[in-house]
């Protein structure tokens, strides 16, 4: 039976689409994945991301052990509040999950992992914690959701949702976050705008989607949520990384910290590493659509799209795909589209940022 999130109901009420995502019951579009993506690019869209796992690692030793675990440095976060972004590795430099780590006090952090991984990343988090012999607490928040409001006018349109928080959140900068109560408001995202993401009791959360709907939020699926994401430039975890690639070969080699002697999960493989893929962003320069698994084919040998689809803010199709490190950028390469090979060109993603193309001056 498919897991459901504590909006589901709300979900029903708003007549989605559910599909199966990661063995949750999850809204995929509203009616229209299109006007879903503008609202969010133009003004302000939420998505229950309930679905996905908040791991508070709690205790004396918790920094060491994140220290250890994590492939980005939690060292980096100089004051509560602040997060980052980083990949927990298995021994081979594979990627096992992408996560945010935020600092929320003293002996306190939450990491938030994907709903496909979660039950993998708890056991392998346990297993480090118990093979480093530190005293960590590992605690699955499973009484929590999130919701994520996205959008140029997301904050002003949660601030008249929730008034009596603008004071707690009004200040923060990116990718920091703010306790408010029981509630956890960060600003960060997975759009390539700005908003916030908030995590609550989960018998919160309808009170806060509906306050939000009557400030002019529009609910938006996993359908606009991957063409977001992708023209933000951002992985997906599944498609454009997992146990067998690194971030080195994913386009994630910055958040890896190589610096000082920090001893963390696969730095030895990562060092060693001479990679002969990476990931690259493409942009059919013909008619058709780019999607993942097709291949493709270079002057420096074949790669693979691992994930593509058709931009609505760019009115074209885009995709990462993974291709011999010897590809440049601007390089024509062709794809295999239904039986036809299109001309598509390499270009540096992210494809669009705060509503803007990225790109116009590399397809000159």
């Amino acid at each position: 039976m498919l897991k459901r999130t504590p909006l589901f109901e709300s979900h029903r009420q708003c007549n989605a689409k559910l599909v199966d995502f990661s063995g949750w019951e999850m809204p995929l579009h509203y009616g229209s994945q299109l006007e879903e993506h503008h609202a969010v690019r133009r003004d302000a869209g939420m998505f229950d991301v309930s679905h996905m796992l908040a791991v508070d690692v709690l205790g004396a030793h918790a920094k060491d052990f994140l220290l250890q675990l994590l492939a980005n440095s939690v060292a980096r976060l100089s004051r509560p509040g602040k997060a980052l972004y980083s990949c927990m590795l298995n021994a081979q430099g594979g990627i096992i999950d992408d996560l945010i780590a935020y600092y929320v006090a003293d002996g306190v952090y939450r990491l938030v992992v994907n709903a496909g991984t979660a039950d993998k990343d708890l056991e392998w988090i346990s297993r480090r914690r118990d093979s480093a012999a530190l005293k960590v607490d590992v605690v699955a928040r499973r009484d929590l959701a999130m919701i994520a409001v996205q959008g140029p006018k997301a904050r002003e349109k949660f601030w008249q949702a929730k008034p009596a928080l603008r004071k707690d959140s009004e200040n923060l900068s990116s990718f920091s976050a703010e306790p408010a109560a029981d509630w956890l408001i960060a600003r960060t995202g997975y759009t390539g705008e700005d908003g916030f993401e908030i995590t609550l009791p989960a018998g919160q959360a309808e009170g806060l989607w509906e306050s939000l709907l009557a400030a002019g939020v529009k609910p938006a699926g996993l359908g606009a949520r991957d063409t977001l994401r992708l023209e933000a430039g951002m992985n997906l975890y599944g498609q454009d990384m997992d146990e067998s690639v690194t971030p080195i070969e994913s386009g994630l080699q910055w958040t890896v910290d190589l610096s000082g002697v920090r001893d963390f999960v696969g730095r030895d493989a990562i060092s060693e590493l001479q990679p002969a893929r990476k990931l690259a962003g493409l942009v059919l320069r013909e008619r058709g659509v780019l999607r993942a698994h097709q291949k493709v084919h270079t002057a420096h040998g074949a790669g693979e799209i691992t994930s593509g689809t058709f931009s609505p803010t760019l009115g074209l199709s885009i995709a990462f795909a993974r291709l011999p490190v010897a590809v440049g950028l601007g390089e024509e390469v062709s794809v295999e589209v239904r039986g036809r090979n299109l001309v598509a060109r390499t270009v540096k993603y992210p494809f669009v940022r705060h509503g803007q193309s990225l790109i116009d001056d590399q397809l000159a």
